[in-house]
């Protein structure tokens, strides 16, 4: 099998959100950069299906030049080969721009299967699979955290849990899956395999173009107030007792 597996470059985030100065980034100065837990595990299940079928993987991702850090990553993780469709620094490429862009790439190779997070750890757009599918006149498949490829590698089977219940779609190959964290365990990357991922040529292809990569413009970044917590005091010893009882009964812990 063929596999094409989209990431992206999103800011690793552990604690408060900080901006930078003029409100137009997440000053990273105490952080870094990942890809967000779906995509780890659309590698991880691109491996294991080459793995059983034979095939490679291709990742690519659509961003800077410092993105090639994290398609590095994910050739530790046993990807074949990487692309980076490179922007200009400062440029945000919104769904439209970057399912375009992705759309050049998949069409351009003989991929069976073109697999994706179901969406962006940074946005949650929820919008590229979709758009990548639709320029490639190709079935999608959203949400899925169980998939499986017949024997003979024609079709697909995947699964979602929506409220509640397990919903089974089979989908002829080619086609787009976008999956979620808990599909798999994604691996530890081997030490050879970082090595070999150090190594590795990276191909890239610029996007120059600025139609076709500035389809939104930033104003500013805003981070939401955080909702704020307090206390109240009951009382003090024994005499708290009633009010403690009465709060209890209001939500419902005393029948």
């Amino acid at each position: 099998m063929e596999i094409l597996v989209c990431v992206k470059r999103v800011p690793t985030i552990g604690g408060v959100l900080t901006l930078t100065a003029d409100q137009r980034a997440i000053d990273m100065k105490a952080s870094g950069f990942t890809i967000s837990p779906h995509e780890e595990c659309a590698v991880e299940e691109a491996v294991r299906l080459v793995e059983r079928f034979g095939g490679s993987v291709t990742v690519a991702s659509l961003g800077p030049a410092a993105a090639e850090e994290q398609l590095r990553a994910c050739l530790a993780l046993g990807a074949s080969a990487a692309v980076l469709l490179e922007t200009p620094d400062g440029v945000e490429t919104g769904p439209i721009a970057t399912a375009a862009a992705l759309h050049a790439l998949a069409a351009a190779g003989s991929f069976d299967l073109v697999l994706l997070g179901n969406e962006a750890s940074d946005t949650g757009g929820y919008q590229v699979g979709i758009r990548l599918a639709h320029l490639l006149g190709r079935p999608v498949a959203t949400g899925i955290k169980a998939l499986s490829v017949s024997d003979d590698g024609t079709s697909l089977s995947a699964s979602r849990t929506y409220r509640g219940v397990v919903e089974t779609f089979t989908l002829p190959l080619p086609c787009v899956v976008t999956v979620k964290e808990g599909i798999n365990l994604p691996r530890y990357p081997s030490l050879p395999g970082r090595l070999r991922a150090k190594r590795a040529s990276i191909g890239r292809a610029p996007v120059t173009d600025a139609a076709a990569v500035r389809d939104v413009r930033m104003t500013r970044l805003r981070v939401p107030d955080a909702p704020k917590k307090q206390a109240t005091v009951l009382g003090h010893g024994p005499a708290a007792v009633p009010a403690l009882i009465a709060v209890l009964a209001e939500i419902g812990v005393l029948s």
